[in-house]
């Protein structure tokens, strides 16, 4: 099987969308002899910054000298970047290999009956199957959707981080704050520390929960706080942070990541390795100082310059998300005039969205995401509360917006995931930005 062969397989189950649940994935697992259970694993889920804080534990424990998978969703460019190794996405050739193999066992399991499985569970199959083939010490895996019912769900790690909680994924994840962080709190196993950084009801739920699975619960401002700067001068240099662990121990560093949200994000992500540090003598405080200074994760708040334009990357798409934004802008741009380029899924509330992001003296250009899911870019024109366009391709929504743009102004790539690979596409083919 080729890379693109994988990929027209992979693709031909997305005829079965989003079906949660778990006897799927756990009778492919077991096809595969449960691979998922000879390494040591972290948990991570969350509403925002989920991405964030497994990208920061694996590059820890990369630093470390420990071999480490990194399972994160969905990817930019190409489905490689979904399953990681220390410093490097699996090889086309491997990823064929390990979808070759979950493929046979797809087969198989259909043939005696069984359902077949959708796209996201043979992808998480294949890297649970890829990291015990290559000899992972620890894999850190994102959560999908949600938690309780997501095909990740049956792991047991040896820590579960919930980031934060807020309102998004309501079809499948419930209508309010508590029952969302119901949903998280699934991954919650028994006797299995939890690290949060919730609060409010969310947290109140997490905390009952945790009480129930008699796992110790570590949560923000209560068990561990982070301080940091009010946001740096120059973008590129990242921020300074301080987590502090509640009985003293505390480490600085420079988080490259920009905002206020990604110092919260790495207080969950070291307080998740202090835990391991207990037993793994190998997590120093130099290690993570270091693995935290070299942590990459592209598009979130990303800034960088296409001539002498200022140009922010993010993939804010939820109303939460929309608003970390709007802080960290504020706290990276302060009051600089902006021009965006915006695209949504139609399944989000992006009617909240656009009052909070945009000002009255914004110029838009709405376009669509490259998925039959995208919201329709002329619709989302004409709700706008400020001078608004669109386009029917990423490309030429750039092209206006770039030619829209004044250098004393900052363009703003906002919006799904989605559209990130055609973005970098572009800055990489017009400006040689990687």
């Amino acid at each position: 099987m080729t890379y693109e062969q994988a990929i027209d397989y992979l693709e031909s189950a997305n005829v079965f969308g989003i079906q949660l649940g778990l006897g799927r994935i756990q009778a492919l697992l077991e096809r595969l002899d449960n691979p998922q259970n000879n390494y040591k694993t972290i948990h991570v889920t969350g509403t925002n910054g989920k991405g964030s804080v497994t990208a920061m534990i694996a590059s820890v424990l990369t630093e470390a000298g420990f071999r480490t998978g990194r399972y994160t969703s969905p990817h930019l460019e190409d489905y490689t970047e979904r399953i990681h190794i220390d410093n490097h996405d699996i090889s086309r050739d491997d990823f064929a290999k390990a979808v070759s193999v979950v493929k046979d066992a797809v087969t198989a399991m259909v043939a005696a009956g069984g359902e077949g499985p959708t796209e996201f569970e043979m992808i998480t199959a294949a890297a649970f199957w890829y990291f015990d083939y290559i000899g992972v010490d620890y894999a850190v895996i994102e959560v999908g959707l949600g938690g309780l019912l997501d095909s990740t769900n049956v792991i047991v790690p040896v820590v579960s981080v919930i980031t934060n909680v807020a309102m998004d994924h309501m079809k499948y994840c419930g209508n309010t704050i508590e029952a969302i962080a119901e949903q998280k709190a699934g991954i919650i196993k028994e006797g299995v520390p939890v690290v949060t950084t919730a609060d409010g009801p969310a947290l109140q739920v997490i905390a009952r929960k945790a009480y129930e699975k008699h796992s110790r619960l570590y949560a923000l401002d209560h068990s561990f706080d982070v301080v940091g700067n009010a946001g740096p001068e120059d973008p590129e240099a990242g921020q300074m942070v301080t987590v502090r662990e509640k009985y003293g121990f505390a480490i600085t560093t420079v988080l490259p990541l920009l905002g206020k949200h990604q110092r919260t994000n790495c207080a969950a992500a070291v307080m998740t390795l202090l835990i391991l540090a207990r037993h793994e003598k190998k997590l120093t405080r130099t290690v993570l100082e270091n693995g935290i200074r070299h942590v990459q994760w592209p598009g979130r708040f990303q800034v960088f310059k296409a001539g002498d334009i200022d140009v922010v990357l993010d993939g804010a798409h939820n109303p939460a998300g929309i608003d970390t934004f709007c802080k960290t802008y504020e706290d990276v741009f302060a009051s600089r005039k902006r021009v965006f380029l915006f695209s949504v899924l139609a399944d989000k509330d992006y009617s909240q969205m656009v009052r909070e992001l945009f000002h009255d003296d914004d110029y838009v250009v709405c376009a669509p995401a490259p998925t039959p899911r995208s919201a329709d870019p002329k619709a989302m024109a004409a709700i706008l509360p400020c001078k608004a366009d669109w386009a029917g391709t990423i490309a030429e929504g750039l092209d206006k917006a770039l030619a829209a743009v004044k250098p004393d102004q900052v363009l703003c790539i906002v919006g799904s995931l989605y559209i990130q690979g055609e973005v970098r596409k572009y800055f990489r083919k017009r400006y040689h930005i990687e």
